[in-house]
């Protein structure tokens, strides 16, 4: 099976084949990009609250 590039990381792959070190590389990349997210969910809820603010006035 080819390994996957640096930082790729495929939901519902077979973690059996990963060793210990690619597993927590593994949690470190997928941590960051929850980070990511909550922080683009976080922009878009300010936004949405200006606009709501906006919109009422």
């Amino acid at each position: 099976m080819p390994k996957q590039p640096a930082g790729s990381v495929r939901i519902g792959e077979d973690l059996s084949v990963l060793s210990i070190d690619e597993l927590k590389t593994r949690i470190t990349l997928l941590e960051g990009e929850i980070a990511r997210i909550r922080a683009e969910i976080e922009g878009k809820q300010s936004s949405k609250a200006a606009a709501d603010s906006f919109f009422k006035s």
